[in-house]
């Protein structure tokens, strides 16, 4: 897969580990066909340590920003969490799960950057103007009219 400008929610830090996860998931259809169970479950395992620490990071600034729909958000996140783990359990049974998982991963991210993380883009943004107003107006310096206008 290859990350399409689309994909970008405008917020250059969650982008950037958007992008990440994506990369995780072009590592195990690299290694998915090679059969080489080590390095699969060494993806999988880094994949999802990375989701967790993604969405850790992700809820904190909807936290941040009060974001009203952060409960249901997290619900998102921990459902798909518990389903990474539901992967990760199967394989340690000795099942190949690495087909299915690309799949799942490869929809399921898409998905959730176009529809769950966009709806909360224009929190994060009003809440950063009325920071940035604040300090304005605290400070005294015009500094925000020249940046937003």
């Amino acid at each position: 897969m290859e990350w399409q400008e689309s994909f970008n929610i405008g917020i250059d830090v969650i982008d950037h580990q958007h992008r990440q996860i994506l990369d995780y998931i072009n590592r195990l259809e690299e290694i998915r066909v090679s059969g080489h169970r080590s390095k699969i479950q060494e993806v999988l395992e880094d994949l999802i340590d990375y989701t967790q620490s993604h969405f850790s990071f992700e809820e904190n600034l909807l936290m941040q920003v009060n974001y009203q729909y952060l409960p249901s958000h997290k619900g998102i996140h921990d459902l798909f969490v518990k389903r990474l783990n539901e992967y990760r359990q199967r394989f340690e049974k000795g099942e190949a799960v690495e087909n299915d998982l690309y799949r799942l991963l490869s929809k399921w991210l898409i998905n959730h950057i176009q529809h769950d993380d966009q709806d909360y883009v224009d929190a994060v943004r009003d809440n950063m103007i009325r920071y940035l107003r604040t300090q304005e107006e605290t400070k005294g310096k015009s500094w925000f009219s020249r940046i937003f206008s």
